[in-house]
């Protein structure tokens, strides 16, 4: 098994908090005052765009801990 370089699992919880902050922003609040863009009261009033945005950003990271750390396999 190949050793892991330093700096991959900080890419990781990275992607993975960027992924779970992105499911977070979607899910309804009944308490928030502000309605979001989809219509509804959400977390984030931004929703979809903070969503998007979230997921792109997931994507970027986990594509970079890809091309550094497993290039050779």
């Amino acid at each position: 098994m190949k050793k892991k370089n330093r700096g991959y699992i900080p890419l990781l919880i990275l992607t993975i908090l960027f992924t779970l902050a992105s499911v977070l922003t979607i899910i309804p609040n009944a308490s928030i005052s502000k309605e979001c863009l989809l219509g509804y009261k959400a977390l984030c009033s931004f929703t979809p765009v903070s969503t998007i945005i979230l997921i792109i950003a997931a994507g970027i990271t986990c594509s970079l801990r890809k091309r550094k750390f497993m290039e050779n396999i």
